[in-house]
């Protein structure tokens, strides 16, 4: 019997739902109780099975509304223990972080000092981005072609975002070593740094 009335709520919790991305957490309203319908036709054939369990399938079918509160809920508090403008949420670890070119104006083997990436983090500064500026002088403007220069020649791998968070940055190096681009969550953020991360004589 309770296999039976937990199957029931199984299939009620089936809907045809809107979804919609909030603060980078994916919501889903239920609009139209697809698993009831189905009940509904299965077990009204047999006058009084649908009676029984009428009330365990609509309870299926709110239970998607508790997930949709659920999610409403934790937003706030995911933003409060990892918000998404602060550098220590992408850049927890950097023990076994390394930097890559990922551009050929960058220097051949570049190396990451590790330490001075961890020291500088809480003294990082915000700056703006300025994409039309850096895409401007990407292109040469008189042919078009692309220049030889990038901006951000480097990729730092191996870093670790704050334990939880769910996150998977891509962190973008800038060529002299003071700058990083992080992109992340659905958003970019670019920071500066007083010291070069990238080790002389590179």
């Amino acid at each position: 019997m309770i296999w039976k009335i937990l199957l029931v709520i199984a299939v009620g919790l089936m809907s045809f739902s809107i979804h919609w991305n909030l603060f980078d957490t994916l919501l889903k309203l239920p609009v139209l109780p697809l698993g009831v319908w189905v009940l509904y036709g299965a077990l009204n054939r047999k006058e009084g099975r649908w009676d029984r369990y009428r009330s365990f399938a609509w309870t299926g079918f709110l239970g998607n509304f508790i997930f949709l509160a659920s999610a409403l809920i934790s937003i706030p508090f995911h933003l409060l223990i990892y918000p998404d403008d602060d550098p220590s949420t992408y850049i927890t670890n950097a023990e076994g972080a390394s930097l890559i070119r990922i551009h050929q104006s960058g220097a051949e083997e570049p190396t990451l000092d590790r330490e001075r990436l961890v020291e500088q983090i809480p003294a990082m500064r915000q700056e703006e981005i300025y994409s039309a500026g850096w895409y401007e002088e990407m292109y040469d403007s008189s042919d078009g072609k692309r220049n030889r220069n990038e901006r951000f020649p480097y990729q730092i791998l191996g870093v670790s975002p704050k334990w939880g968070s769910g996150l998977d940055p891509l962190i973008y190096v800038e060529d002299d070593g003071k700058g990083i681009l992080l992109t992340g969550s659905g958003n970019q953020l670019y920071y500066r740094f007083e010291d070069s991360i990238i080790e002389e004589g590179m």
